[in-house]
């Protein structure tokens, strides 16, 4: 890389947020851990589409403020619905929470992509009934985050 990494991946995502607002599926790989156990950055890839709908429990692609003026994007849960206005969450998170407006959501995640090609998709009920239980672990995710790094090691 020439120095300009950082440069180089906003265009990347840029003209993937294009594509999927033109109605293109875009297979985009993730970084980050902000989404364990469900989405492993550095590891996973996500099949974006435009949202045709939001409901609580998508994950989706949104643009969300920082502590200053600055904006970027995440690869969040969403965990609240008002009207227009968006709060999510990463699975992998213990109390962070952003918030956004729908016109921010960019694309919603309608399948995670493992290493070996096999894809699982959010809206399978398993999933759902998983992330489901998830949530509800919250005060004990710390734990089992901590158990599953030190088995995924």
């Amino acid at each position: 890389m020439n120095g300009s990494g950082k440069k180089d991946d906003s265009l990347i995502l840029a003209e993937a947020i294009r594509l999927v607002k033109s109605g293109v599926s875009v297979t985009f790989p993730v970084n980050g851990r902000s989404m364990l156990p469900f989405i492993v950055g550095g590891r996973d890839s996500v099949i974006l589409e435009k949202p045709k709908s939001l409901q609580r429990g998508d994950v989706v692609l949104a643009l969300v403020k920082t502590n200053g003026p600055e904006k970027h994007y995440v690869v969040h849960r969403i965990v609240a619905l008002d009207g227009e206005h968006v709060v999510l969450m990463g699975d992998g998170n213990l109390a962070l929470r952003e918030h956004c407006e729908v016109s921010d959501v960019c694309a919603k995640v309608i399948c995670v992509v493992k290493p070996n090609g096999k894809k699982y998709a959010m809206a399978a009920w398993q999933y759902r009934i998983a992330a489901k239980i998830w949530y509800i672990l919250l005060p004990v995710r710390r734990y089992l985050l901590w158990i599953y790094r030190k088995i995924k090691k």
